[in-house]
């Protein structure tokens, strides 16, 4: 059976290099009454492996920000690339190509198939990007084994707890073989203890295959998790630490205090 990720215990050893790349990224909304400028001249490098957290208050600019990272949004001015390539220069087919083959995308409301099993909800992106249904049934299930859910994969989304359908939706994520996983609030329509459950999932994917995630978050236990915490404030990067650095400086806080 192929697997959809490839195993790479060793890959904290490796050199990273850059996945993510972005150079004075603007991002303008023009409501034909006003401008709004939703980025302000972005400047972020994110490496292959690291789990990225961005946090912010509510129209700070962070979901847009994700959206033109991804490709899903197109971006004012300035450059993106992603594993290499200035996504600015592909045509729309190619860049509906290039998101198939490198990201995943992992959303608050699932966006999960109602009339489709978890299984193939899974292995429905495969199939629309040309691979062989047995190829992609095979992949599929190898992706729900990854999130622990094979005795629930010919269950449908309305059977399932929202754990479960979210697990579903990281499997599906997963089945194309990305090189970065996009989360756009993963655990915000969860309970405390399954968005942890959540949490640990992603975070075990990342260590065992060197995925890159890149999670929005409102939710500060589920940021300080991240190996990096990026906070916005009105389109720009107001903050960047390590959670190294957050940790010293929640040490350093607390003995002032």
């Amino acid at each position: 059976m192929e697997q959809p990720l490839p195993n790479n215990r060793n890959f904290e050893k490796e050199k990273k290099p850059t996945i993510i790349e972005a150079i004075s990224l603007y991002k303008e909304y023009d409501t034909g009454k006003i401008k709004v400028q939703a980025l302000k001249g972005i400047d972020l490098h994110i490496q292959q492996g690291e789990v990225v957290a961005i946090m912010g208050p509510s129209g700070c600019g962070k979901t847009t920000l994700l959206n033109c990272l991804s490709g899903l949004d197109g971006i004012t001015s300035g450059t993106v690339r992603i594993a290499g390539q200035d996504i600015r220069g592909l045509s729309d087919k190619e860049l509906t190509s290039f998101r198939a083959r490198e990201m995943g995308f992992v959303f608050q409301t699932y966006n999960l198939l109602p009339v489709l099993t978890g299984l193939e909800n899974v292995e429905l992106p495969l199939l629309v990007s040309g691979v062989r249904p047995k190829d992609a049934r095979q992949r599929a299930w190898a992706s729900i084994e990854q999130v622990g859910l094979t005795n629930w994969a010919r269950h449908r989304p309305a059977e399932m707890s929202g754990g479960q359908r979210q697990r579903f939706a990281i499997a599906r994520a997963l089945a194309t073989v990305p090189s970065i996983v996009w989360a756009d609030e993963p655990t915000g329509a969860l309970d405390s203890k399954t968005s942890q459950e959540i949490i640990d999932l992603m975070l075990r994917l990342n260590r065992e295959h060197g995925l890159t995630f890149v999670w929005v978050t409102h939710a500060i236990d589920v940021a300080r998790q991240a190996q990096r915490l990026i906070t916005m404030s009105d389109g720009n990067i107001e903050e960047d630490l390590s959670t190294e650095d957050l940790q010293l400086q929640s040490s350093t806080q607390g003995f002032t205090a």
